[in-house]
């Protein structure tokens, strides 16, 4: 299932100067709850209330080849912790990629967001 994406700047920077965050060497998980979140919910064609997910990849890290596979394995990393632990609902998450995600494995980053989200209080029991 495809997330909602954050598009706007002011968003992004809400959540960098407002939100919660919790920073590992691979990955830097910015949470906000979403103002917007019962406007969305009425919008859904299924009345839920979703996460608005955005994903950060500065140039830093190396080429387009590379911030694109960083990019890629974010995405997936999420996909599979809102499908096992079931993420709550009704946020901004600004996923940020640090230099140590471009060596790291998938499963990997996946350890490291979950442990983050834990942290932030993200996962709720399924």
């Amino acid at each position: 299932m495809k997330f909602t994406a954050i598009r706007e700047n002011h968003l992004y920077q809400k959540a960098y100067s407002k939100g919660k965050r919790f920073v590992t060497p691979a990955i830097a998980v910015y949470v906000l709850p979403d103002w917007a979140r019962e406007r969305l919910r009425r919008a859904h064609p299924e009345k839920i209330t979703v996460n608005r997910i955005g994903l950060t990849v500065s140039k830093k890290l190396g080429g387009a080849v590379v911030r694109s596979r960083v990019r890629r394995i974010l995405r997936e990393a999420y996909r599979r912790l809102d499908k096992q632990h079931c993420v709550r609902t009704g946020y901004l998450i600004v996923l940020a990629a640090r230099q140590g995600a471009v060596e790291m494995k998938s499963t990997d980053l996946q350890k490291d967001m979950y442990r983050a989200l834990r942290k932030l209080d993200m996962l709720r029991q399924p």
